[in-house]
């Protein structure tokens, strides 16, 4: 066995805690004593390689943090001062908990999957078809973990050796490896894996990676590398024909690879497909509440709690506000940081893009809960003259009723204290409480039209447009300014969303640029700084989601860390890099028609801009990890911020296109001052310096 390059903190024990996903753990044999020349301790080892995705990275706010802020598509919530370092980089340096945490979840890991891939040959049994499945997962794994790793931190350290807990070896004074090394290395791993993954996942678990996986990333991989061609190497177009056959070639041959591309997008975002979602190349698995496993995992994922927006608290009852522990139909709403810039809000045009409804929760409502005896009378609201003066609504609907929109059902669980309470929607007009009069959210979209079914198929996504009359919201947010007389016609409140914004400040702290406190009068009141569309990608409503009783702002479900769509947008950016708009446009065109609102036109584009891939790219993936990335491979980070995020752009520096170097890496070895923390002071060296 070779010995170890691997930095202290790095090791990870070989007979550690074998715990992991729950969908993974069926497959985890605990390893006891066993050595790893043993395949089920091998075995084993080899599923925490998976570890990081489902506990850490994936359904935690760091790495959400890391991917997405700091870009053109988010800003702090009422211009606020949480996560500041990384939404307006101000004050960002290695020592800040964010970068630190990725950088050791994904060293941990590639040690792991390093000594799972060089212990292989030392296995005296196993079946060795199961052997080169598993090494290709975590050479697939271990690619996915250096990218993350090089597109936030450039030259860092290429380590493939074990950990030092076999070999007793450590490295106290690693060297930084050239991108275009870590390049190198992450697509020979990827092209290995492809070698040997199998089209259906191992042991049929959904959790585990599988030759699609590694085509997609693949394609991912080819297209970052190539941004970095173009600012550095002067080879980004040998690279952006590499991203663009890798991308084509999985568009062309999908079933050979086991991949698909819903062809409607409520589909795409159907709770009904969250845990089968056949789009989805690579997932981190949510826990099964429905097991013993299940329910002793760690089902932490508040990211629909970060990324909420808010409403108008006047129009709620008590504990029914998103923000109250008791919001059942919510969940608990109350830790919300992320608010959309107004770019990414007016990059939807909800008049023929059914994107807007199934990406945002852009009107709020009441809800029942009949099963434990909260009623409609509980869940309305009388229209008063106070309300109409405050918000402008027309005096003529004093007297009028705000009704609920949803109702929650109740289901007891086999296992004590995770019940699981999914919405059914009240049809507009139906004033009983009798709960059989609610509609099913529909399973897929060839139940819309069916009796007995809403025309969506996510509770919180609500058809597009909503009629003035509808007595189901409380508050509705629209894009095209309308005048107050407009405004008076509606019985709820309506919210124009860029008088949320002003030059690119959302309103909150004038201190922090904003023009003012809240925005401007609507009627005779005013706008809550804080009421903003909500991001509603990771916010389920399907049995099996629900995880406590008294914390709404925890639920569980599949997390999509790639899927077929974003395979056709890097189709489309590899095409329009290398001249070609109008083949780019075809790609996009295909999911465009899949959001299409029947009847539309003037939807289709003839040809592609760099300006137009980035746009989609914003409406189909915002919020999904990839924002920053994208555009670190454009290098127009500091381009786009001085458009659409101007209190970010104030601090922007060319430094920031790296994540500092973690301080608690710097910590523990000896040549710090070398390895250099990459420009952001806390070392007396950058460490970029002679690298090719």
């Amino acid at each position: 066995m070779k010995k170890s390059n691997i930095l202290k903190f790095m090791a990870f024990s070989a007979v550690c805690s074998l715990m992991s996903s729950c969908s993974l753990d069926e497959d985890n044999p605990a390893a006891g004593d066993a050595t790893l020349d043993n395949f089920a301790a091998w075995y084993g080892l080899q599923t925490t390689c998976y570890t990081p995705l489902d506990q850490q990275i994936y359904t935690a706010s760091d790495w959400l943090f890391a991917s997405e802020a700091g870009t053109d598509l988010w800003v702090p919530k009422s211009n606020g001062n949480s996560y500041t370092q990384l939404f307006n980089y101000d004050g960002l340096i290695g020592s800040y908990n964010t970068v630190q945490k990725l950088w050791k979840q994904c060293y941990t890991t590639i040690t792991t999957c390093n000594t799972v891939i060089n212990v292989a040959p030392e296995l005296k049994d196993g079946a060795p078809e199961d052997i080169a499945v598993l090494i290709a997962e975590a050479k697939t794994l271990r690619a996915l973990y250096y990218s993350i790793l090089v597109t936030q931190y450039g030259p860092v350290t290429l380590n493939l050796e074990s950990s030092s807990s076999l070999t007793g070896e450590v490295i106290t004074r690693p060297v930084r490896s050239s991108e275009k090394v870590i390049y190198d290395a992450i697509i020979k791993d990827l092209k290995e894996a492809m070698e040997d993954l199998p089209i259906e996942p191992y042991h049929g678990n959904h959790a585990r990676f599988t030759l699609k996986s590694a085509k997609g990333l693949l394609a991912r991989v080819y297209a970052q590398r190539a941004g970095l061609g173009d600012s550095k190497y002067g080879d980004g177009q040998e690279y952006w024909k590499k991203a663009k056959e890798a991308a084509e070639d999985l568009i062309d041959n999908a079933s050979a690879y086991g991949a698909y591309l819903y062809p409607d997008i409520a589909d795409m975002w159907a709770d009904a497909n969250n845990r089968t979602n056949k789009e989805a190349l690579m997932i981190a698995a949510a826990a099964d509440l429905y097991t013993a496993i299940g329910n002793s995992m760690n089902k932490n994922n508040k990211l629909a709690a970060y990324t909420a927006g808010g409403s108008y608290s006047d129009f709620f009852n008590k504990n029914h506000n998103p923000g109250d522990k008791n919001s059942y139909f919510y969940g608990r709403l109350n830790s919300q940081n992320w608010q959309p810039s107004e770019y990414l809000l007016y990059c939807f045009n909800p008049e023929w893009d059914r994107r807007w409804e199934y990406t945002w929760q852009y009107a709020f409502c009441e809800w029942t809960f009949e099963e434990w005896g909260t009623k409609r009378k509980n869940s309305q609201k009388e229209i008063t003259e106070d309300l109409c003066l405050k918000y402008g609504i027309d005096q003529s609907n004093i007297g009028r009723v705000i009704q609920p929109y949803a109702d929650c059902d109740w289901t007891q669980t086999s296992l004590t204290g995770y019940n699981q309470w999914p919405a059914r929607i009240w049809p507009r007009g139906e004033y009983s409480d009798d709960p059989s009069k609610t509609l099913m959210v529909a399973s897929s979209s060839a139940d819309f039209g069916k009796a007995g079914y809403a025309n969506t198929t996510k509770v919180y996504a609500i058809p597009y447009p909503i009629d003035p009359e509808d007595d189901r919201f409380n508050t509705v947010f629209v894009h095209h300014p309308l005048p107050a007389s407009e405004k008076a016609k509606c019985i709820y409140p309506v919210i124009v969303m860029s008088d949320l914004y002003a030059d690119t400040y959302v309103y909150g702290s004038t201190a922090n640029g904003s023009a003012a406190g809240n925005p401007p009068n609507i009627g005779n009141g005013k706008t809550s700084s804080s009421a903003a569309p909500a991001l509603i990608k990771f916010n389920w409503n399907y049995d099996g989601c629900f995880t406590t009783i008294s914390n709404g702002q925890v639920k569980c479900g599949d997390m999509y860390i790639m899927r077929m769509a974003e395979v056709y947008l890097i189709a489309a950016e590899a095409c329009q890099m290398l001249g070609d708009g109008t083949k780019a446009a075809e790609y996009v065109n295909v999911l465009r028609q899949r959001a299409v609102r029947p009847g539309s036109s003037n939807w289709m584009l003839g040809t592609a801009t760099e300006e137009d891939i980035l746009d989609e790219y914003a409406r189909e993936l915002c919020g999904e990890f990839t924002r920053w990335a994208l555009l670190k491979r454009h290098n127009n980070l500091g381009e786009r911020l001085a458009r659409y995020n101007k209190r970010a752009a104030r601090l922007f520096k060319d430094f920031h296109y790296n994540r500092p170097i973690s301080q608690e890496f710097l910590s523990v070895i000896l040549n710090a001052e070398e390895y250099g923390d990459n420009g952001y002071g806390s070392t007396g060296k950058s460490g970029l310096d002679g690298l090719e």
